[in-house]
């Protein structure tokens, strides 16, 4: 398997998250799953909230379909907004308008999906950690109880090609390609795997 070629740099302090929130959600029905409300806050402010509280040293949100109500939601919240001009070319299309906005300084980059509400700061931080002790810049993976989930920390040794991927299926190849420096991040918790897709989902998170 391809290995990276990344060691120590002047850049290992700096990680980001991107919040992914571009989609138009099409299996929610008519609604922008994004915008409903968990507990009384938007989902996507949910999650953004959390990457805010991390320590992430700067969010990035990717923002597409229905923007400015998007934009709105996240209202007094620092962060720094990127639009995808192009959502309808999948998830990679907003990998690579988040990529785009990071500056080079940062040494890895936190790939947040808006529509898991439940991840907190904490097990982001917990993945922030893990980049940050392992010297090689590895990938790190949160895991529950085996199984792996998201957030993604990902090095920027990867950044250009993740920035020429295509279509819907995100980094997910990348995972196979470099699965030598994959680094499973246990979390005590299903938050990691839990994302709001379509009404039933959201209903059993309501239950």
């Amino acid at each position: 398997m391809t290995r990276l070629g990344v060691g120590n740099d002047s850049r290992a302090t700096l990680v980001a998250a991107i919040v992914l929130a571009a989609g138009c959600s099409q299996r929610m029905g008519p609604q922008n799953k994004l915008l409903l409300p968990i507990d009384g806050v938007p989902m996507i402010r949910r999650t953004v909230l959390a990457a805010s509280a991390s320590h992430a040293n700067m969010v990035i949100v990717v923002t597409g379909f229905e923007s400015f109500a998007v934009r709105t939601a996240l209202e007094r919240l620092e962060l720094t907004a990127s639009h995808n001009p192009n959502p309808d070319q999948g998830l990679s299309s907003s990998l690579r308008t988040g990529l785009s906005a990071l500056p080079d300084s940062y040494a890895g980059a936190l790939i947040c999906l808006g529509d898991m509400p439940l991840v907190e700061a904490e097990h982001m931080n917990k993945l922030i950690r893990a980049f940050k002790e392992n010297g090689a810049h590895p990938i790190c993976v949160p895991t529950c109880n085996g199984k792996r989930g998201n957030p993604v920390l990902w090095p920027a040794a990867l950044f250009t090609e993740m920035k020429a991927l295509i279509g819907d299926a995100g980094a997910r190849s990348l995972l196979t390609r470099y699965s030598k420096d994959v680094l499973a991040v246990e979390v005590s918790s299903s938050a990691v795997l839990t994302d709001i897709d379509t009404p039933a989902c959201l209903k059993q998170l309501s239950a």
